[in-house]
């Protein structure tokens, strides 16, 4: 299952192709919806997320709720396309006051893309660049998500800390998997502590009247998978680095790990590495989780559980120094409306980025045809490992 995405910040609409989809899967514009919903959602998030509320249109793939086997086309129509006519028209001359971007702000792909598209105006690249793209992947997350769902696996998400601002989890690896979805998406920031909430949003008002922006750290947490996905036999085939690999193709990812991470680093083996056991309810598991739910680049069966750093966002009310292009003399960075904070808003992309991985995993192991037969492959195989797990 694969998915590509088209379309600018400020053009007319966002389009996704998701190829590889097995025939059979049901589809819900309604769940699809409220993913995307909480893309725009969070405490410190700017004035596009007032004009956009993005609903996707199913264009192909679907027919009465169900895949039928072919690529499934999604789209999400920008409503501040009306203010962007001019500036971004596909075709015609440029108007005669059109203001070209020239001084490309530090931290974002305007100067290295200008330079390596050759282009004199950084809108070409910022469009693209910009982090509205994701929420493309997210609507077409929601086609794996569905048959993550069907394979009885469960992704979630939570802000574990804002700025200089942390939640102060006790063992953060036993207590992922315990937060009450309803809890997290109750919070504005996305955090399932309604007192560090509270300091989350008193950090983002801080920034904003400095005229600053925050980034921070969340956990993405994925329950109920199958051990063996993913394979040790090659590089590429490790779900560490395909995963790893997903993360970081977010705008603003900058740290990935896994389990315990870094932490892990501080501890002895007999201290880190996860004691095996075996009873004929779970077959083999693990009595702590510090690998994350991973082993040999597969998972173990344990929860998934993987934490990401997103750096500030750069665009920013007192701009740094950069270089006017077309002078080349020191300026102030351009200023675009912008969030202030949109880490709750980056677990979400997180999720959707890990949902493309497990599905595919999924698909790999157990074929990618039609629902049935993929259901049918998979219980046989979980029967043959709890059977040799006695």
């Amino acid at each position: 299952m694969n998915y590509i995405t088209a379309g600018e910040s400020h053009g007319p609409v966002l389009t996704t192709i998701v190829s590889g989809v097995p025939a059979g899967l049901r589809i819900s514009e309604t769940q699809i919806n409220s993913d995307l919903a909480r893309r725009q959602s969070g405490y410190g998030r700017g004035g596009r997320q007032r004009i956009e509320h993005d609903q996707v249109i199913v264009q192909s793939g679907v027919r009465f709720g169900r895949t039928i086997g072919s690529p499934v086309t999604l789209q999400i129509v920008n409503k501040d396309w009306e203010h962007w006519r001019r500036i971004m028209s596909p075709f015609g001359k440029p108007p005669k006051d059109l203001k070209r971007e020239v001084t490309p702000r530090p931290g974002h792909a305007d100067l290295v893309g200008a330079l390596k598209y050759d282009t004199d105006d950084c809108r070409d690249v910022l469009e693209r660049a910009s982090a509205r793209e994701t929420a493309a992947r997210v609507a077409a997350s929601g086609v794996a998500r569905e048959f993550l769902s069907e394979m009885g696996v469960d992704i979630s998400s939570y802000v574990c800390r804002i700025g200089d601002v942390t939640f102060e989890e006790k063992n953060p690896l036993e207590a992922a998997t315990s937060y009450e979805p309803m809890t997290i998406e109750l919070s504005s920031v996305r955090c399932p502590d309604e007192r560090t909430s509270k300091r989350m949003e008193a950090a983002i008002d801080r920034a904003k009247n400095a005229g600053e922006s925050l980034g921070g750290e969340f956990r993405v947490v994925v329950k109920g998978l199958v051990p063996g996905l993913g394979s040790y036999t090659n590089a590429q085939e490790r779900l560490t680095s395909k995963l790893g690999g997903a993360i970081f193709s977010i705008p603003a990812i900058k740290g990935v790990e896994f389990g315990a991470g870094f932490a892990g680093t501080h501890l002895p083996g007999s201290k880190f590495h996860d004691p095996i056991v075996q009873n004929d309810t779970d077959g083999f598991t693990r009595l702590s989780n510090n690998a994350g739910g991973l082993e040999g680049g597969m998972t173990t069966g344990m929860p998934l559980i993987i934490t990401a750093a997103m750096k500030p966002i750069p665009t920013l009310q007192h701009p740094l120094q950069t270089v006017n292009m077309e002078t080349m003399q020191p300026a102030e960075a351009s200023r675009e409306r912008s969030d202030v904070c949109a880490v709750p808003a980056c677990a979400v992309v997180a999720e959707s980025e890990v949902a493309f991985v497990l599905a595919n995993a999924y698909l790999q192991k157990f074929g990618q045809d039609n629902m049935t037969d993929i259901k049918e492959s998979m219980h046989a195989y979980l029967d043959r490992v709890r059977t040799q797990s006695r």
